[in-house]
């Protein structure tokens, strides 16, 4: 097949004028071409506005159209992700621990090959952990089991469900093709920017588990790690507390998938001594526009256009004094979220469904921080501890309640309290508490986003808006930890494999579903050596 990159729409163009164009490029009539595969989809909105397709064509005498088209390049599908082979199932299952991307893709790449895996998660099915969070946000009455944070799914069940990376791995297409099997949008394989949305990931998580479960894997929910046992510097058997009370687990292999808010269990790990270290990260707070606000600055005339998606937008700056400022997790068409999970202790995050149809866009704006930042003498929880501070002073600010403590852009700027919103109003529940967020942030964080804003402003017009809304605390982008492991994915603690986003080693959905699968990958390519040296 051929290869056409670049292949540009008016918003609106159909399969029709897709070939009719990609015909044009190639110069063959649209009957010449026996098929049109689009590979990948995108919005360019950096002059004019188009639609930008990569597409892959069959046509008669490829090599003369070759030859005449400099465009053109030969196209063969790449080679595909081919899972373990199958191993006979051990004496002990492996034990995977926590239920969100990387542990359910390491759950399934085992069960797969098997294994027969027990997936432990403290939360509850994603089932029960909506109307949990629902209740939450209503009321107020956090569950500290079944949150934002914890349950099926982990965090990226109340996301944007972005499946946007910035590594290449095999793994990826196969994570995709898994999660369009289970019900999640077609589009997804072609987007350039793709997302599932809180909802579709309701019903994909749900099928997923029984797929799971049609595979042999023993899952087990409200069901949280407690410690580890081990001699000789080997993991012999783990301590869980369930509906049942506690139980002693007998594993010798545990794929640990702790999600970046498991803070207890960093906690147990350094009390086992288990290497680990405080690793940079990002604090900030979550800004809001109108969407329709962003869509104008983006798309001009074509603002609103059906054939568009709602606008979306990556921005970052660093600052004279070396500081870096981001965006991260914006979320078109969704709202700021509450995602506490310990008492007293305000959090924020953001969320939309998969039509993008709110009023608002939300988004992180993130300052770096580093462990000089946040000292802690070189304790691996430095800036667990750090984390903690913030969303404390978040709460006190808030007013209790698990409210919001919220401010005006042109307010923050100014450094005064902000009486209420302007144009744009706040979608955080339980609700917010106006006032002057400088009160709950570090003076080097604040004097970063002051900066920040108006550079920022310049990237993208409106984006520091007047009547924009802060909202504090945005404090959970990335894990604070980092769980050491060698090049076989073990910890120091033979058997124990550290993985995904609370381990240390990735920046969402996509990119932790795939390094949950490499740590299954290592621990079979471990049991299969130690078959054969018996």
């Amino acid at each position: 097949m051929i290869k056409l990159e670049g292949v540009r729409l008016p918003p609106g163009g159909g399969e029709a004028d897709l070939r009719a164009r990609a015909a044009r490029l190639l110069r063959l009539r649209p009957a010449d071409l026996r098929e049109l595969r689009v590979l990948r989809r995108s919005v360019d909105a950096r002059e004019g506005v188009s639609v930008m397709y990569t597409v892959a064509v069959s046509v008669e005498h490829e090599s003369a159209v070759l030859r005449r088209c400099r465009k053109a390049v030969r196209w063969e599908a790449g080679p595909a992700y081919r899972l373990p082979g199958v191993l006979p199932p051990p004496e002990l299952p492996p034990v995977v621990a926590g239920a969100g991307p990387a542990g359910l893709f390491a759950a399934l790449v085992l069960a797969e090959a098997g294994q027969r895996p027990i997936l432990l998660e403290r939360g509850r099915p994603v089932e029960a952990r909506k109307a949990d969070v629902e209740r939450f946000w209503s009321s107020g009455e956090l569950d500290l089991t079944s949150n934002v944070q914890f349950g099926e799914g982990g965090a990226g069940a109340f996301s944007d469900g972005k499946l946007s990376t910035g590594t290449k791995d095999l793994r990826h297409r196969f994570i995709l093709e898994r999660l369009v099997s289970c019900g999640a949008p077609p589009d997804i394989l072609v987007d350039a920017k793709p997302h599932v949305g809180t909802d579709y990931l309701h019903m994909v998580l749900r099928n997923l588990r029984r797929e799971l479960m049609a595979l042999g894997a023993d899952i087990r929910f409200e069901t949280r790690l407690e410690d580890l046992c081990a001699a000789d510097g080997k993991l012999t058997a783990i301590e869980v507390s369930g509906p049942a009370g506690g139980e002693r687990l007998p594993c010798q292999s545990l794929i640990l998938c702790p999600g970046h808010s498991a803070r207890d269990t960093f906690e147990m790990l350094c009390r086992r001594g288990v290497p680990m270290e405080a690793k940079p990260f990002a604090v900030g707070l979550r800004i809001e526009h109108r969407q329709a606000d962003c869509d104008a600055a983006q798309y001009r005339q074509y603002a609103g256009h059906p054939g568009l998606p709602v606008s979306t937008y990556k921005l970052s700056c660093h600052l004279p004094g070396g500081r870096g400022v981001f965006s991260f997790c914006v979320c078109p068409g969704g709202e700021v979220v509450a995602a506490a999970s310990e008492p007293e202790r305000v959090v924020t995050n953001g969320m939309s469904e998969f039509a993008r149809d709110r009023e608002n866009i939300n988004g992180a704006i993130l300052v770096n921080v580093t462990p000089e930042d946040f000292g802690g003498d070189g304790s691996p929880l430095a800036g667990v501890e750090f984390q903690r501070r913030l969303e404390g002073a978040a709460y006190a600010l808030g007013g209790g309640g698990y409210r919001a403590p919220a401010q005006r852009v042109e307010d923050f700027l100014a450094r005064r309290p902000s009486a209420g919103p302007g144009r744009v109003r706040p979608s955080y529940r339980p609700g917010v508490t106006w006032t002057d967020l400088h009160a709950c942030l570090p003076p080097f964080v604040s004097a970063a986003l002051e900066e920040a804003l108006p550079l920022l402003g310049q990237k993208l017009r409106g984006y520091d808006a007047p009547d924009a809304v802060l909202t504090a605390v945005e404090s959970r982008s990335s894990s604070p930890v980092r769980i050491s492991r060698g090049p076989d994915g073990q910890s120091a603690l033979g058997g124990l494999y550290p993985c995904g986003e609370g381990a240390g080693y990735a920046g969402g959905i996509l990119s932790a579903a795939a390094d949950g699968m490499k740590a299954a990958e290592s621990l079979l390519a471990n049991l299969r050596q130690g078959d054969e040296t018996l």
